[in-house]
């Protein structure tokens, strides 16, 4: 099994070439949807598209529900997508991390360790 974490702060476009030929992608996005700050929303984007409204906007042109959508049309999505969005409180430049979102990262790291794990093995 070949694995790779990416520090991806381009346009998520680029995502398709990321992980291109990947069985499995883990993506971890901020989310500006209302939520208290430090919520974690976890999606299985294998299994359909993302919901608009949790996901929240982003400051891309293209955002990861798009490239998510994109990639799926072009059959160049992984067999499994997991999304986790952590809901940010300050996106200012030079904000300091809120404690509640410190929190919610490491909840976060977690919750991908278990998916590691329980992830299906290939047929």
């Amino acid at each position: 099994m070949r694995a790779a974490v990416l520090i991806w702060e381009a346009d998520p476009a680029g995502l398709l070439e990321a992980w291109n030929g990947a069985e499995l992608a883990i993506v971890v996005d901020s989310a500006v949807s209302g939520a208290e700050p430090g919520t974690v929303r976890r999606f299985d984007a294998s299994t359909g598209p993302l919901p608009a409204g949790p996901v929240g906007s982003t400051t891309h042109a293209l955002g990861v529900a798009e490239a998510i959508e994109l990639a799926r049309a072009l059959d160049r999505l992984p067999r499994r997508v997991i999304v986790y969005c952590i809901e940010g409180s300050s996106f200012a430049t030079g904000a300091t991390l809120d404690p509640s979102v410190e929190r919610a990262i490491d909840e976060t790291v977690e919750r991908i360790v278990v998916d590691l794990v329980r992830r299906p093995r290939p047929e």
